[in-house]
């Protein structure tokens, strides 16, 4: 069957109309077409929702008939006349994709979402097509077998993970198990779009709307106004709404008064996607991806799907992965109890010996026994933490004096949201280099959390400069007042624009190698590394300044609020090793074990006192529910890879120190060997040759966490 008519196939009638219409109007195709804007940025003053199906169309049209045309060959197969033209076979699709997805994740609407329901499927079908094109992979492997060896450099990695990625997608199978892994490509492709509909939807259906002003005490005048922009954005049921994000906790009960408050909000995110109510339960898709993930390692002769996915990995096996984080939880146990203890005993103080601490209590009294012993709280710090002068005077400042970027806004290239910035990066020697966009607040149509990802990624061989978009949630204020952030706010922004970094200032051939093309448990080392930049005192100085007088946040303050940042950090290390414990259990089950949807919960339960990590205190930062990460994203078996290369990152912020931070010369050495590379070699070598290290040291974590 061709491209067209698996597509024709999977279109609805109204797709087949605006397809039609936009074939019969003379207009040009803006998602086709090459951009007048620099770097060739996507003109979304152009682009209309009608654009993408007929795009995607001719697109998909087009990959296929570049696959054909190396099929059809009848030259012996070469690097030059294979790997090079396969490299090149998605260009357009790439562009289309990049575009279209990068709004279905933070400006979906009902249309866009229903595009991608039919596109999502017809990408799954060309990919299988692709992969499991028998005389195209005997040509691939041709050249594998003939010229590895004699080729060097990005051309001899990039015939590795071309020839490797057909063999991991299962192009040595069986005619029988081949056609079975198709059908499990295209159900699980189905399943994950399912699961991102369902998802936002119980999300934003989760939503604690609040009908007095004084049930919000405790929080600042700021976020009760924000509370209130929410509820009139959302629906307007009630005066003001408590908006659920995608962690398991939620900032608001670190500081509202009402306990029954507090709970709602507590039991609203945990109970959001998991049936609690009927219209939105999750884990039936939960329970089918898990089968089909353990039936795709089978075919592929693994035990579990684990063993599957980390043979791709830095840590390569479960038994690596499950050392290093049971390892953690020995470490981490006495210090967690100790806290909880605690944290209760504070309480107490106020609320008479028979209080007993809850889960959705211990924020709330986490931060005034912080207030009490260290004098600091969010609401003290938040002033001084304009988002504009954290990125300006901040994340920006900082690339500049360690890299020797400078940033120029151009307002001039529109952007898909209006309150989204766009800059031109320039290097050292004054060339450009990239466009950065940042879209940093939350909105209805955005999912939750925070991310990096590319318009357009940096190839020498497509002579194209990276196009690269950081995504945040932060709460907006309203026309005409500053939006101010937390600690945490800050540091995830620093963290998305390591990720930035990483696309902005590769230095490769290939799309494919470029970048953040790399391991997953390496991709996050970057991101991580560069959080250690918003406490560096010179930078720190730079941004953290008072939004209405510019002044610097006072020493004594600062003081205070940097010896905060790891009061009581056994909780943020013990709900990611619960989460990472969660992803390896459901990733470490054969097909047959799989539980079925109703016993989702008590696997869960089970799971977690197996990796004797079960704590009512402490909860995963994602429960298996609203883990988006591990079925909606990337992440399967791989969410441990936060630790990992935060090990890495730490190891990498100790080096920093060592040569100087802000040292130019250091920036210099760390973009050459790591930033500049993507995966254009062997990323445990990257790390030794800037580190001086032949293996991460794990204990760091604990260190740098005040453990």
């Amino acid at each position: 069957m061709n491209t067209k008519t698996i597509l024709a196939i999977g279109m609805t009638s109204a797709m087949m109309l605006t397809f039609n219409a936009c074939q019969q109007s003379s207009r040009e195709n803006p998602l086709l077409a090459e951009s007048s804007l620099p770097f060739g940025a996507p003109d979304f003053s152009k682009i209309q929702v009608a654009d993408y199906a007929p795009a995607f169309m001719q697109a998909m049209e087009e990959t296929s008939q570049n696959i054909q045309a190396i099929v059809d060959c009848k030259d012996s197969a070469t690097f030059e006349n294979t790997i090079l033209p396969f490299e090149d076979s998605g260009k357009s699709l790439a562009r289309v994709s990049s575009v279209f997805f990068a709004l279905t994740e933070a400006d979906k609407s009902p249309e866009l979402s229903e595009i991608e329901k039919t596109v999502q499927p017809l990408l799954t079908d060309l990919q299988n097509e692709i992969s499991f094109n028998k005389p195209l992979f005997q040509r691939i492997k041709t050249v594998y077998d003939k010229q590895h060896d004699s080729l060097t450099g990005e051309d001899q990695k990039l015939l590795e993970e071309v020839y490797k990625g057909f063999v991991r997608k299962g192009a040595l199978l069986s005619d029988d198990k081949m056609a079975r892994m198709k059908e499990i490509n295209l159900r699980i492709s189905e399943l994950q779009q399912q699961w991102g509909d369902l998802l936002q939807e119980a999300t934003n259906e989760a939503i604690v709307w609040v009908d007095k002003k004084e049930d919000l005490a405790g929080m600042s005048d700021a976020d009760i106004e924000q509370c209130k922009k929410d509820a009139e954005t959302r629906g307007g049921k009630a005066p003001y709404a408590i908006v659920i994000m995608n962690t398991t906790q939620q900032a608001p009960l670190a500081s509202l008064d009402n306990r029954e408050l507090r709970k709602r909000v507590y039991e609203a995110s945990i109970h959001r996607a998991d049936g609690t109510n009927p219209k939105f339960n999750t884990f039936k898709i939960v329970s089918e991806i898990a089968k089909l993930r353990a039936e795709q390692a089978e075919l592929m002769g693994y035990p579990c799907y684990a063993a599957y996915s980390l043979d791709n990995t830095m840590a390569k096996t479960p038994d690596n992965v499950n050392n290093f984080l049971k390892n953690l939880v020995k470490a981490y146990k006495a210090k967690a109890d100790a806290e909880t203890k605690d944290i209760e005993a504070f309480a107490q103080k106020s609320e008479g010996q028979d209080f007993k601490l809850e889960p959705y209590d211990r924020f709330y009294y986490s931060a005034k026994m912080k207030k009490a012993l260290l004098d600091i709280s969010d609401d003290e710090v938040k002033p001084y933490f304009n988002v504009d002068s954290v990125l300006l005077n901040g994340v920006f400042y900082a690339a500049n004096r360690v890299y020797g970027l400078t940033f120029k806004e151009r307002k001039d290239i529109p952007t898909y949201y209006p309150d989204m910035r766009v800059f031109e990066v320039i290097d050292k020697d004054g060339q450009s280099l990239a466009l950065f966009y940042g879209d940093y607040y939350r909105r209805a149509s955005k999912r939750g959390g925070a991310w990096m990802d590319n318009f357009q990624e940096q190839s020498h061989h497509w002579n194209q400069k990276p196009i690269v978009f950081n995504v945040c949630n932060n709460a907006k204020a309203p026309e005409g007042k500053p939006s101010l952030i937390t600690w945490d706010e800050v540091t995830t922004m620093f963290h998305e624009f390591g990720h930035a970094l990483h696309g902005m200032l590769s230095n490769c051939n290939y799309k494919s190698l470029a970048g953040a093309s790399v391991y997953r448990d390496f991709v996050e080392m970057p991101s991580q590394f560069n959080e250690s930049f918003a406490s560096i005192p010179e930078v720190f100085d730079h941004y953290a300044r008072h939004y209405e007088t510019n002044e610097p946040m006072p020493a004594e303050l600062k003081e205070r609020m940097l010896k905060s940042i790891n009061f009581q950090s056994a909780y943020a290390l013990g709900e990611n090793l619960a989460a990472s414990s969660l992803d390896m259990a459901w990733h470490m089950l054969a097909s047959k074990d799989v539980p079925t949807p109703d016993k989702c919960a008590e696997f869960e339960t089970q799971a977690l006192m197996q990796y004797g990590i079960l704590d009512a205190q402490i909860p995963p930062r994602y429960m298996t529910s609203y883990f988006n990460h591990v079925w909606g994203g990337g992440y399967a078996a791989g969410y441990y890879s936060y630790l990992w290369t935060e090990v890495l990152a730490i190891n990498v912020a100790d080096t920093f120190a060592k040569l100087g931070a802000l040292k130019p010369e250091t920036g210099q050495a760390f973009r050459d060997k790591i930033l500049s590379r993507g995966n254009t070699g062997d990323l445990m070598q990257m790390f030794t040759d800037f580190t001086g290290m032949t293996q991460p040291d794990a204990s760091a974590i604990l260190r740098a966490r005040g453990l």
